[in-house]
């Protein structure tokens, strides 16, 4: 075997050009692996040990107002482990050097906290009584630059107050910190904090009284039934329906996040690698293919059939493990990179860059195994090789005139061009197989550049299209439709929309969705619900019209009914009829006319949320109007909001895309350049004679690369039906609750993937020109017999 082992170095050398191809190539595939897998596992288990340390609850429950006496019933409840009440306010801010309006979430905080405790980043927690001191949510300290001591202004219960800063704090609650109905964090212009337990209810008449309260459950006990039987006990006080971790809000959106990057994190690689496994298939098969007589030699020298079949496992093998060598260093290189990104948006104590070494083993042995497998048939075909067989020299190929020759006789083709088309009918297998690779290195670029244009369209779609407001106005209680004649009336407002927003559980046969029911008025203006065709979609006056999304999730179509179960005012259960699905990439919501959820609230003509058109000009008197309004409890601004969304998916998802990216491109040139290579230690033979018998260099050349140009431009067309099978692919696989990304293929990204392999193909090109100049005509023409 050391013999063997010496050739298959050498060979290995002589080919170093080819063998650096294949392993960026396979790099490529292990890196995206590595990076998504690493990023995923450092932001899971970070997530998991900060819930754990900080005790974060397991059921969470909203009521209008409700006596500390109820606290009893709550904990008599079997299962329940630790109960805490909770006095929680949404405030309006005025923070120095802010001219856009921010809101913040007031909770209150006592000494005896328990669950969802708070990890001190800076200074300490407040003083027990102390009214004018809060402790800050870390990101929104950072994104205002305020440190303990420093101070700003909240309209609290509709009165002015300062607050001083006493510390900068982290919540397992507020990892992901975003305000109700919201899908991107805006920590410049919304932020936690809490304030003593004692003078928030003060503040608020909340004085042996509670509005939210968390519960931890004993190990054996059933979440469904605590939550059941919580319910019944806040019903009478204004519940609004208790839910566990898996519908709380951060939770469920880190939830989302996670698994649409692990969902990354085996979609790409699985194409990156299959694409470097038909590689090495195609370069093992015509390798032994070319040294047929070799191996007869070598079995004529007493090698058996397994020494040879393992000589060829061994030269794979070796290229395979280099390419996992440089994947799994590019691909921790990554995702540190990948880690800092996140944490911009999840808050923990401590975020490390955590390697599981068993996810670096598995990586490795599953793409040692899978290109084992995918090269066993050409190792086969080495190994079963009969010596006599092989030893003789190739037959000659029977050719004779057929359709091609005759129409390449009468259309006067040149004798090099008429030498490229009848090599290509005769050799269709190798024709096809080069196809194949430069189809596939096409199809790569698409998928890892799509995403881009796609996001773009999300933006219009949701931003343009759908909603056309400047500003969205929450309101901390339900009033009469005609206190929206109070918003027509401020200075500067062009027009005033009002919606009625309750939440509501979704039930379908067996399944469940906790969400929010929108009433809408068919003759809005300001936003309005699309259907798949992007037009409006009416809203009905009977039944609901549902997100396409939600529809499938729990599995109901147009036509089928659906029970709504309400969470505020009333708590009664309703069946209604789906009338509708609606088209939206964010979220997913269910509509019913505005007058008819008034009906089945029982309530007239009302409103909680107001939608704004607005002079620009006059925009910071209108904030400033809206912030001392005491029913204001949120304001939403159209560009920030398509600003964070932007920034957002810029800084995560999009530059995932482009790491793709790049990857794609480095194996988009891995493939052109092999293919060209094999081409050309194919046919070096016959391109030698040629030059003997008195072509030049040039011909010699077009003969070759005139080839690779036919072929070339066949499989870019066959590229992009490809790319955009794969690009559905992994739209398929990426859709989330918080978000779905479209499949929209611009322009852009055919010519974008096409240029590429082009510019791959003229690279490659200009080497292969070179080679031939180099040529040993004498090397070349040596008879194998």
């Amino acid at each position: 075997m050391q013999n063997l082992n010496k050739k298959l170095w050498r060979e290995l050398w002589q080919m170093r050009s080819q063998v650096l191809a294949i392993i960026l190539v396979i790099a490529g595939g292990v890196a995206v692996a590595i990076m998504s897998l690493s990023t995923y596992e450092s932001l899971h288990k970070s997530r998991e040990q900060f819930y754990r340390d900080y005790h974060f609850a397991d059921v969470f429950a909203n009521v209008k107002r409700a006596p500390v006496s109820v606290l009893k019933a709550v904990e008599a409840i079997d299962g329940v482990e630790v109960v805490e009440q909770r006095v929680i306010a949404r405030v309006n801010l005025i923070v120095p050097g802010l001219d856009d309006p921010a809101s913040g979430l007031m909770i209150s905080l006592s000494e005896k906290t328990h669950l969802n405790r708070l990890h001190l980043v800076k200074g300490r927690l407040c003083e027990l009584g102390n009214d004018r001191e809060v402790v800050i949510s870390d990101g929104f300290s950072s994104a205002n630059s305020l440190e303990p001591g420093d101070s700003f202004t909240a309209i609290i219960n509709g009165h002015l107050k300062k607050l001083r800063v006493a510390g900068v704090a982290l919540s397992p609650e507020y990892i992901y910190q975003i305000q109700p109905g919201a899908v991107f964090p805006d920590y410049r212009r919304f932020g936690v904090m809490w304030m003593d337990e004692q003078a928030l209810s003060n503040a608020y008449d909340m004085d042996g009284a509670f509005n939210d309260v968390t519960l931890t459950l004993q190990p054996d006990a059933s979440l469904n039934t605590v939550i059941s039987a919580l319910d019944n006990v806040l019903e009478k006080w204004g519940g609004q329906g208790a839910y566990g971790r898996e519908d709380q809000l951060s939770n469920r959106f880190l939830k989302e996040e996670f698994q649409q990057l692990k969902t990354m994190a085996y979609l790409f690689p699985m194409i990156f690698l299959g694409v470097a496994m038909f590689l090495l298939f195609v370069v093992l098969t015509r390798m032994v293919q070319a040294q047929q007589q070799i191996i007869a030699v070598l079995k004529a020298f007493g090698y058996s059939n397994f020494q040879v079949g393992l000589h060829y496992m061994m030269m794979i093998q070796v290229v395979v493990l280099l390419g996992i060598m440089v994947g799994v260093s590019g691909g921790l290189w990554l995702g540190q990179g990948m880690t800092a990104i996140y944490t911009e948006y999840y808050r923990f104590p401590e975020l490390l860059y955590q390697i599981n070494p068993m996810m670096l083993l598995a990586v490795a042995l599953l793409t040692v195994l899978v290109s084992g497998l995918s090269t066993l048939k050409a190792v086969y075909a080495a190994a079963a090789l009969p010596p006599a067989e092989a030893m003789r020299p190739d037959m000659p190929e029977s050719y004779s005139s057929g359709v091609l020759d005759a129409w390449m006789q009468k259309t006067g083709f040149t004798q090099p061009m008429r030498m490229i088309l009848r090599n290509l009918q005769r050799k269709r297998l190798r024709a096809l197989l080069t196809v194949t690779g430069l189809s596939m290195a096409c199809a790569i670029l698409m998928v890892g550049n799509f995403q881009q244009n796609a996001v773009r369209f999300m933006v219009f779609v949701q931003f343009e299209l759908a909603q056309k407001q400047d500003i969205e106005v929450t309101l901390n209680e339900v009033v009469a439709s005609k206190e929206l004649s109070v918003f027509r009336a401020l200075p500067g407002v062009y027009q005033a929309e009002g919606l009625r927003s309750v939440p509501v559980k979704l039930n379908f046969e067996q399944r469940e969705y906790r969400t929010v029911l929108q009433g809408m008025r068919d003759d809005l203006d300001l936003k309005v619900i699309l259907d798949s065709a992007l037009q409006k979609n009416r809203i009905p006056q009977q039944g609901v019209l549902v997100t396409e999304h939600l529809a499938k999730k729990l599995g109901f179509t147009v036509g089928d009914q659906v029970w709504i179960e309400l969470l505020e005012g009333v708590r009664e259960k309703k069946a209604v009829t789906v009338s509708a699905l609606s088209t939206e990439y964010l979220g997913l919501g269910v509509y019913m006319d505005q007058f008819a959820l008034n009906r089945l609230m029982g309530e007239g003509p009302a409103f909680n949320s107001v939608l704004l058109r607005i002079d620009n000009a006059q925009a910071s008197d209108i904030y400033k109007r809206l912030r001392e309004m005491p029913r204001v409890a949120g304001i939403n601004l159209r560009e920030t909001v398509i600003k964070n969304f932007n920034d957002t998916l810029e800084r995560v998802l999009l530059t995932f895309t482009v790491i793709n990216a790049w990857l794609g491109g480095v194996i988009a040139f891995g493939v052109v350049y092999n293919t060209v290579r094999i081409a050309l230690a194919e046919r070096q033979r016959e391109l030698a004679s040629l030059r003997v018998l008195g072509y030049t260099h040039a011909e010699v050349s077009q003969i070759l690369l005139g080839e690779l140009l036919i072929l070339l431009l066949i499989s870019i067309p066959l590229g992009f039906v490809l790319g955009k099978g794969l690009c559905q692919f992994l739209v398929d696989g990426m859709q989330t609750d918080l978000y779905r990304v479209p499949l929209v293929l611009s322009p852009y990204t055919f010519s974008f993937s096409a240029w590429v392999v082009i510019v791959s193909s003229l690279l490659s090109a200009l080497i292969v020109w070179q080679k031939l100049k180099t040529l040993n005509l004498v090397e070349a023409l040596k008879t194998r017999e």
